[in-house]
């Protein structure tokens, strides 16, 4: 057995940590990082971790126990051995008469040990730290989790006949207002970071009919809470050859479902480790109109919020525990929300024009998603800015696709962090967000 340093060329065969059991009494190569270093009077166990888990690697010889003195935590390590049984080994097995070969210098030390099960350190200490406190089983598992959700999303629209975009993040206007964006110098010109790809998705809707998108927006939202981000992950749908906004609330509902069932399969270690109750969604999620919601709010509550644009966090708290009493569903939707507080595009409830033919998505006491029917016809964008006060003058490139015939659409937006942040009970959706940006964070 030897401990020696960085050697060069691809090593054929790696095999993972989660994979060990299937090559008992064969050799391997492992690779990873020193999760953990033990040494005892006659043995040193290395604990390896890679992208799959952990592995044991047992040092018995007495030059090579001498050698792995000099190995930190972290360091990055190649190892070939034998794969013996062991029961009392991650997984069940170990590799023993191991070659142990460092791939980097010696790790620094970490910020806090990453090999407890428990994370010992408070969030401003992990976002800190972030590339190397994320290593930690415990604060990597979110981001699996967010990645198994995302490639649910993906799978549940690419069968459903959608097609995946990207489009520009730097716009020459805001989408909702000129307020709450961020202003760059785009070359001596005026330009925005664009708050969703609303304007974008819509348009093409009338290339492809359904589009869908995976990327960040930004908001310039003076929030400091646990609840928002200044930049996060929307996944945004748009849909054309709609009845009303009912047809999209069922792509939802699909959408939902799928990201649901790809987190069960996809990240069950993770999930397991975290404890994460993956909600069931139902064939159909029950909904409740805005004015209805405000006349139960005000017969339970000892707060009357009729008269009110909006929801307010304890009234969506309320709404949330009653769907789950009353329906036995951890979603609602609320529809009909009032168009004042609804952006210019968003088509307005037959019958009733103050209200809207759009909704809110709540999940555990949250608001998820939002969505709706949008306007489709050139005249009535023309309308709505004029009754809004505001010029079409800022929205002219927007508004040219209306001119060449759209078909009557609907989409909506879904935070992928917040998603994730109610998934695993996070107390802080920074905690389900790599790298985040607020009013006080730029760095890492």
């Amino acid at each position: 057995m030897m401990i020696s340093q960085q050697t060069t060329g691809p090593v054929p065969g790696r095999v993972l940590a989660a994979d060990l059991s299937r090559h008992a009494g064969h050799d391997v190569v492992l690779e990873g990082w020193l999760h953990r270093k033990r040494a005892l009077k006659s043995v040193v166990f290395l604990v390896l971790r890679d992208r799959s888990g952990l592995s044991q690697v047992v040092l018995t010889d007495p030059s090579a126990m001498a050698g792995a003195d000099g190995l930190t935590e972290e360091t990055v390590l190649r190892v070939r051995g034998t794969v013996t049984e062991n029961p009392q080994a991650p997984g069940g097995c170990e590799v023993t008469s191991p070659e142990v070969t460092a791939l980097s210098g010696p790790a620094a030390a970490p910020p806090f040990d990453l090999y407890r099960p428990a994370v010992p350190a408070t969030l401003p200490t992990v976002l800190d730290h972030a590339p190397v406190a994320l290593r930690h089983p415990r604060l990597r598992a979110p981001h699996a989790i967010a990645a198994a959700s995302v490639a649910g999303f993906r799978s549940a629209l690419d069968t459903r006949g959608f097609t995946e975009i990207h489009t520009p993040k730097v716009v020459a206007s805001a989408t909702e207002s000129g307020a709450n964006v961020f202003a760059i110098d785009w070359f001596g010109s005026d330009a925005y970071l664009a708050q969703s790809p609303q304007f974008f998705k819509q348009a093409m809707v009338g290339v492809f009919e359904r589009v869908y998108e995976t990327g960040p927006v930004f908001r310039a939202e003076p929030h400091d809470t646990a609840r928002h981000l200044a930049q996060y992950t929307s996944l945004d749908v748009e849909l054309g050859f709609v009845s009303d906004h009912r047809e999209v609330m069922a792509v939802l509902r699909d959408v939902l479902a799928a990201m649901a069932d790809s987190v069960t399969r996809r990240a069950a270690e993770e999930c397991a480790l975290l404890d994460v109750d993956v909600p069931r969604v139902p064939e159909r999620i029950p909904e409740i109109h805005f004015a209805d919601a405000q006349e139960l709010i005000a017969r339970h509550t000892d707060k009357d919020p009729r008269g009110e644009p909006d929801l307010a966090p304890a009234h969506e708290r309320f709404l949330s525990a009653w769907a789950l009493r009353e329906h036995g569903s951890e979603f609602l939707f609320v529809t009909g929300y009032p168009m004042a507080k609804r952006p210019f595009y968003t088509h307005p409830e037959p019958g009733r024009e103050e209200y809207s033919n759009s909704f809110d998505l709540l999940f555990r006491g949250l608001e998820l998603v939002t969505g709706g029917q949008r306007l489709h016809r050139y005249e009535d964008y023309l309308d709505a800015l004029q009754r809004r006060g505001e010029s079409p003058e800022p929205y002219a490139g927007y508004l040219a696709a209306f001119r060449h015939g759209m078909p009557p659409h609907g989409g909506f937006a879904l935070g992928l962090e917040r998603w994730t942040a109610r998934l695993t009970g996070a107390d802080n959706i920074r905690r389900t967000t790599l790298f985040p940006r607020d009013l006080h964070r730029l760095t890492p």
